[in-house]
């Protein structure tokens, strides 16, 4: 049976709703409004997204900051209460566990939120399986927590303006990958940060499962005649993707290393230790075999996910997602191919259908709009 958020009672009856197996879970590939509705009012005004499905895990104790420190490949220590990190988890031989985040509350307790169809590996791995848990499990508290946890993402460059008008505390003050503890969201006390998974400004409020219906309806409620609109899957999907936003399975696995799908700003080589440092040095020692670009077709084609790449005749790679970005209105994909065979401009070809089809490659991220940083 398929595991359900707790917003699902709320929106399942929704019209014209969209709801898809994703890894397990029962969630809405698109409302009413459509994919490119729904991506549209998140680059131009704002749009709800119900992420319930991701995980949450508590560590906790003495000792805290030294094994997430470890853990991670970005620099825990380097860390001020209330900052939010994007980092990867990472085995011995490099490859990537999870891409997560890390939330900081002190030296003593850290918040990671990690993606849905990872959260019981990631657990194992923290709590059992890692070279370091059984020295750690003795010492703290490691609680999985995320079936008490709902989680809200509010996106787009009229999120705070919006938000604000249901909370008296200043949004403002909320800097870019911050968050703050026990805000006051129209009478219901929530944990809010501003990363964003979508390339815009906006919002993500975790808050408990009894409370995410009441939230989802206000916000929805009060903000709908200013054309804010639920959003699904979908959305967050092609949102992502333009942006050149990672996604588990798709960009890392544990058979793509971090430096491999250009991820190295995130990867703190000077570290003293963490998990995968050695090989991590080593396949940077040796050159990185691969490396992740971004194309777009000159042929009509549609790339997907694991369709071959060829460059004069040659396999150099694969797809790794592609699709069609609202904003430019054209099909592109990320593709990861061998280090050093193509250059911006230059012709590739895809394999579709068994047809080869011409695409071109270009800059990534396909579509930059820096989130606010105050």
């Amino acid at each position: 049976m398929l595991k359900r958020t707790p917003l699902y009672n709320v929106y399942k009856d929704y019209e014209g709703i969209k709801l898809i197996d994703f890894g397990g879970w029962e969630l809405p590939v698109n409302f009413k409004a459509g994919i490119i509705a729904e991506h549209m009012v998140v680059r131009k005004n704002a749009g709800l997204f119900d992420v319930s499905h991701m995980g949450e895990i508590i560590i906790e104790g003495k000792g805290s900051e030294d094994y997430v420190d470890w853990l991670v490949t970005n620099n825990v220590k380097a860390m001020v209460p209330g900052q939010v990190i994007y980092t990867l988890m990472c085995y011995p031989d490099g490859g990537v566990v999870d891409d997560l985040l890390v939330y900081k509350y002190n030296t003593e307790k850290y918040f990671l939120v990690v993606n849905a169809s990872n959260v019981d590996k990631d657990f194992r791995w923290i709590k059992e399986e890692s070279p370091y848990a059984d020295k750690y499990n003795k010492i703290l508290e490691i609680e999985n927590i995320s079936n008490r946890i709902a989680q809200l993402a509010f996106q787009g460059p009229n999120a705070e303006v919006y938000l604000q008008k249901l909370t008296s505390f200043d949004l403002s003050s909320i800097k870019f990958f911050h968050f703050v503890d026990q805000v006051e969201i129209s009478g219901i006390k929530v944990l809010i940060s501003r990363t964003g998974y979508t390339g815009e400004d906006g919002f993500e409020i975790y808050l408990k499962n009894e409370d995410a219906g009441i939230m989802w309806t206000k916000i929805l409620e009060t903000f709908n005649k200013d054309g804010v609109l639920p959003c699904g899957l979908g959305a967050r999907d092609t949102l992502r993707f333009e942006a050149k936003l990672p996604l588990y399975g798709q960009e890392i696995d544990k058979d793509i290393t971090p430096l491999e799908a250009n991820l190295k700003l995130f990867v703190k080589l000077e570290k003293e230790n963490f998990c995968g440092r050695e090989a991590l040095i080593k396949q940077k020692e040796k050159g990185v075999p691969r490396t992740l670009r971004g194309c777009e077709m000159v042929d009509k084609g549609v790339p997907r996910h694991g369709n071959k790449v060829f460059k004069d005749g040659q396999e150099i790679g694969y797809v790794t997602t592609g699709a069609k970005s609202p904003m430019l209105n054209k099909f592109v994909a990320l593709i990861l191919i061998k280090r050093g065979v193509v250059k911006t401009g230059d012709i590739i070809e895809i394999e579709i259908h068994g047809k080869m089809k011409k695409a071109k490659i270009v800059k990534t991220p396909f579509y930059k709009n820096s989130p606010k940083k105050n």
